[in-house]
């Protein structure tokens, strides 16, 4: 099945728009979780590892009956080696036997074989040796279009191949976008509209039944305007939305994400869902805390669509 009817099949079954970012900050991990795994593995990366795994299928248990996907920041999981890589193989494994679509936030990107490479890695099946295969199996990845086409289509071959999916940047949440994001090209259009141009373009040939293609985009929820704007060039595009939450985006500035059948768009939130527990408004206990800031999130996101008649379920 083509990853956008994957998705969609998956918001409906959930009611939800929701992505919940898995973001592990080491000293952000409850200290019982911490201690438990240094007690068994001593000061080390695997203990990292560990508590970083624990952690995560905490939350995955907590919020799997009310979204559809998670996107694990893999810089969050490289910054300790290859124990903080198997924790992230983990993660994945396991929030797919949930029932949970993963979107790998590696934003890889690059040329020609490279490019293979790192679309064979995220997005298919990297042969090594007759009979053995290394296989991340994620479900769809973020990719940067800074190359252009010939870096792109690799990962666009492989989401026809295997039904997976990418996001590609166009429009980022972060408050330095607009320094090259923003410039204008030579017939007057933004570079990021360009962008959406070319998504548009590169989506034609792994649009599913349901209207949406497989190659999606970033869009970041603190860019309201800009948003509606991309709407319109990339209708057949799923949205990956960032900015929501912790950084500054509420449920109603992201509703020029969706498309009038009330899909088009998941919303992420990272720290506002997994650190909830630091909160005063919520459970001490992180499980209960995620869960309730995931129920929340949805609420709110389903409370704004409404209200702009793009409700869908």
């Amino acid at each position: 099945m083509n990853f956008a009817d994957k998705l969609i099949k998956a918001v409906n079954q959930k009611e939800s728009h929701a992505c919940v970012g898995l973001d592990p900050r080491w000293g952000r991990i409850p200290e019982e979780i911490r201690n438990k795994a240094i007690a068994e593995q001593g000061e080390t990366l695997v203990a990292v590892a560990e508590a970083i795994i624990e952690f995560n299928q905490g939350i995955i248990d907590a919020v799997a009956q009310y979204v559809p996907v998670v996107k694990p920041q893999i810089a969050f999981y490289e910054q300790y080696g290859h124990q903080g890589i198997r924790a992230f193989e983990e993660t994945v494994a396991y929030a797919q036997e949930k029932g949970l679509l993963v979107i790998s936030d590696a934003k890889r990107n690059d040329i020609g074989s490279t490019a293979k490479a790192y679309a064979d890695g995220h997005l298919g099946t990297a042969n090594v040796l007759e009979g053995l295969t290394v296989d991340l199996n994620t479900d769809a990845l973020t990719i940067t279009p800074y190359l252009g086409c010939d870096g792109i289509k690799p990962f666009v071959n492989n989401c026809q191949k295997n039904d997976k999916g990418i996001f590609i940047l166009v429009k980022t949440s972060n408050s330095s976008a607009h320094e090259l994001q923003d410039i204008k090209a030579e017939d007057d259009e933004l570079v990021f509209e360009k962008l959406a141009d070319l998504v548009d373009e590169w989506g034609t040939e792994v649009v599913g039944e349901k209207g949406y293609s497989s190659i999606g985009a970033v869009v970041g929820a603190t860019y309201p305007e800009e948003a509606e704007k991309l709407r319109n060039l990339m209708p057949h595009s799923y949205f990956l939305v960032p900015g929501y939450g912790a950084q500054g985006g509420g449920a109603e500035d992201v509703v020029p994400c969706f498309n009038e059948d009330g899909y088009g768009a998941v919303v992420n939130s990272s720290r506002g869902i997994i650190f909830a527990y630091e909160k005063e408004e919520y459970s001490a206990d992180y499980k209960k805390a995620a869960q309730q800031a995931v129920i929340n999130m949805n609420q709110d996101i389903n409370t704004a669509l409404k209200k702009y008649k793009k409700f869908a379920f």
